[in-house]
């Protein structure tokens, strides 16, 4: 049997909040629940048994310092097709250096090779026939978003599945703390 599998740093109650009060006023837009907002540093897919068990055993491997991260400006994916909303990061290297030990940790449990940019964000909504000219009047009003600064002192495996409601259910599995 398979899971679907991704890492990535929960968010805080206190980070949530502003995110949570940035959620409306946009046609198309199916806002996520507090219980999804989360910062995924590498989305592993269908894994079966003996490789969540490798990757499980490779990212308790990972080691590397707390740090902070702070959340700033909003984008979309899908350009002339938007459908999904998200809060972006201020350039931290910490958060790349860990993204790429994630990755690695990957590798060596024998997946393959993400083949997607890492670009760190925070998915505020996914979107449904969303007009472009909207959806850029929204984020260009939260270009000037940031956060307090989020202590990031570990980060998680999460299970993934699919719902036919509006959210789909995201459960951490294991917890991995940085030093």
């Amino acid at each position: 049997m398979s899971q679907r599998l991704f890492a990535a740093i929960g968010l805080p109650d206190a980070a949530c909040e502003p995110l949570l009060a940035l959620q409306s006023g946009l046609p198309g837009a199916s806002w996520r629940p507090r219980e999804n907002l989360h910062l995924t540093l590498r989305f592993f897919g269908d894994v079966d048994e003996r490789q969540a068990e490798d990757l499980s055993f490779e990212l308790a491997r990972v080691t590397a310092p707390a740090f902070d991260l702070t959340l700033k400006g909003a984008g979309w994916f899908g350009r002339l097709e938007p459908h999904a909303l998200w809060i972006g990061v201020d350039e931290n290297p910490a958060l790349l250096a860990l993204q790429g030990k994630c990755e690695r940790a990957a590798r060596r449990a024998g997946l393959a090779p993400e083949q997607r940019n890492f670009l760190p964000h925070v998915t505020l909504a996914y979107l449904d026939k969303t007009p472009v000219d909207k959806l850029a009047g929204f984020t260009q009003g939260l270009g000037t978003f940031r956060s307090e600064p989020i202590r990031v002192t570990g980060f998680s495996l999460y299970a993934s599945w699919l719902t036919r409601g509006e959210a789909n259910i995201y459960e951490p599995v294991t917890r991995y703390p940085l030093d």
